[in-house]
């Protein structure tokens, strides 16, 4: 695996229910693009193997929160990119605190 972003999506809506039912279909999203990925109570986190596919992804987030209500979105994200690849995985980060 070459990279890995964590993202979180904070669109400008005045209800938490608002805010929560957009984010919920950002994460959607993310599922639905196949890779692994890790939903935390503050962003999501997704690996993959190429750094321009994570990338479109960390772009189309914000493009789905405007389509689903949200007159604007901010995002922070961050990225690990070790082009020849072995970045730590999600697993190796979080399973032993999930036992």
């Amino acid at each position: 695996m070459q990279a890995s972003v964590a993202i979180q999506v904070l669109p400008d809506v005045q209800s938490e229910d608002e805010l929560i039912r957009i984010v919920d279909e950002v994460i959607a999203y993310i599922k639905s693009t196949g890779l692994n990925c890790y939903v935390g109570p503050f962003e999501t986190t997704i690996e993959g193997e190429s750094y321009d596919q994570l990338m479109e992804i960390v772009k189309e987030c914000q493009h789905v929160a405007i389509r689903a209500g949200a007159p604007s979105v901010s995002a922070y994200v961050k990225v690990v990119y070790k082009p020849e690849g072995g970045v730590l995985t999600i697993d190796k980060k979080v399973t032993k605190h999930h036992q």
